[in-house]
């Protein structure tokens, strides 16, 4: 008996006549009862037909309840499987302790997206921190310009346009806290002069679809292949904006191929449309050089944004927006609201940092030692893994891994968490169902050389210990 026919129920009701459509009712309902943790990470929930069948509405009511849910991460949907409860929807408010669970220490660490922090430049940011506290003014430590501080944008608009081909006017950047504020205040602007729905590549990171849905733009999803975004899918999308990876795209690692560039910035001028450009790990190239920033060639319909949170380490919590001009008030404005401006002292303390090229010497040594460990890792996959095919290209801080047809991966998972492996696969970056053929994400800032031979080979046992029946 196929699992997905085997019914399971579920406390939703709804009323034709209650607040909200069908749809909104069964979403708030489960989205509700995911939050407050009576449906926990990795429950099931009724197939679309079954909880249809269960309330007596339409099976495309459901689904579209389903869609949505999936889109915003709380639900996985994958073809032949039984809808669950995604692994990240742990309620936000229960901390491991009370959830009855106890904080454990990866043997192995796979998870792709964090840079080597233990390479972190200590002693530098120390004297980059030292100089801030000994040279900021007394009016300097008042709130100021919720932008931030002139000498940081100014050093970011150099920085920018020296390493990324980036048209950034000093007064037209922003200093936040990391990528998804960034990304938060921007889509609320939209929303706010009219935008309501927003494209984002299919797949993407999580936490971009968390972000967009909890600004209320509706999330449309649109493809990627080997060269990035696909643009007819884009051109049908009905959008008003978008938000694009074209460095380095997260998770499959392709880059946006020259002709769909010219395509993409054709739509945004066609439309007048506006792109949220996530240059997230496009400082690491290892076979050839970075393509530059996409906001270079359309400054004025791209809305730029970066971090420190691959260069340096995500725990400094500095980013960045590079701004046009006929969004800068509202995204100031954004930025007041959100918390009225970034940490002051380590603004100054990057500029420090900026100005005597030490970011530069980090990155250089940082480039030649993953572009080492991504090799190391490739030819280890080759070796115990040859049915495996290694995704992307060489770049950024994980290894798309495709496994055959058949393999699960969340049986890869589980056997993987029972040998003490931290894993991620790309099944939660799908909105909706899986697209795609079972595929790991191997991240290496968080394995030294001398662990990834160790960690792959016994990465090789969890998924043979998972391999279909068949294999």
């Amino acid at each position: 008996m196929n699992e997905t026919s085997q019914p399971i129920e579920v406390l939703v009701s709804v009323t034709r006549d209650g607040p909200g459509t069908l749809a909104s009712q069964i979403e708030d309902q489960l989205r509700r009862a995911i939050r407050d943790g009576s449906l926990k990470a990795g429950a099931r929930v009724p197939s679309t037909r079954d909880l249809a069948r269960q309330l007596g509405v339409s099976r495309r009511t459901v689904v579209d309840a389903y869609s949505q849910l999936a889109a915003e991460g709380y639900l996985v949907l994958r073809q032949g499987a039984r809808p669950k409860v995604s692994e990240a929807a742990l309620p936000r408010e229960t901390s491991p302790a009370e959830a009855g669970l106890s904080p454990t220490v990866a043997r192995f660490d796979f998870r792709p997206g964090a840079p080597d922090v233990s390479s972190f430049p200590r002693a530098a940011w120390q004297r980059a921190l030292r100089d801030a506290v000994g040279s900021i003014t007394d009016a300097d430590l008042l709130y100021g310009d919720p932008a931030g501080m002139g000498e940081l944008r100014s050093a970011l608009a150099e920085y920018l346009g020296r390493v990324r081909g980036v048209v950034a006017d000093p007064s037209r950047v922003v200093v936040t806290t990391g990528y998804s504020q960034a990304q938060g205040i921007v889509c609320r602007v939209l929303k706010a002069r009219g935008a309501r729905r927003i494209a984002l590549e299919n797949p993407s990171h999580p936490e971009q679809r968390r972000v967009t849905a909890a600004t209320g733009l509706e999330i449309v999803p649109v493809g990627v292949d080997e060269g990035g975004v696909k643009v007819e899918e884009l051109e049908r999308a009905d959008a008003d904006a978008v938000v694009l990876t074209p460095a380095h795209q997260h998770p499959t690692g392709v880059v946006l191929a020259g002709d769909r560039r010219q395509a993409v910035l054709g739509w945004l001028r066609e439309r007048d449309a506006v792109a949220i450009e996530d240059d997230y790990d496009a400082e690491y190239r290892y076979d050839r050089a970075a393509v530059g920033a996409l906001q270079g060639l359309e400054p004025q319909r791209i809305v730029y944004a970066g971090t420190v949170s691959k260069t340096l380490a995500p725990g400094l919590r500095l980013g960045w927006l590079v701004v046009p001009a006929q969004l800068l008030d509202p995204v100031i404005d954004g930025k007041a609201l959100a918390d009225w401006g970034t940490s002051r002292i380590e603004q100054l303390a990057l500029v420090n940092l900026l100005s005597r090229g030490e970011l530069d010497r980090h990155l250089r040594r940082m480039r030649a030692e993953y572009r080492r460990r991504r090799d190391l890792l490739i030819e280890e996959i080759e070796r115990v893994l040859p049915d495996a095919k290694v995704r992307g290209v060489a770049a950024g801080l994980h290894v798309p891994v495709e496994l055959p047809s058949g393999w699960e991966e969340e049986a890869i998972l589980d056997a993987a968490r029972a040998r003490g492996i931290a894993l991620v696969a790309i099944g939660p970056s799908w909105i909706g169902p899986s697209g795609g053929p079972p595929t790991l994400l191997l991240g290496y800032g968080q394995l030294p050389r001398p662990a990834i031979g160790p960690a792959v080979r016994e990465l090789a046992e969890a998924v043979r210990a998972a391999a279909p029946a068949s294999s």
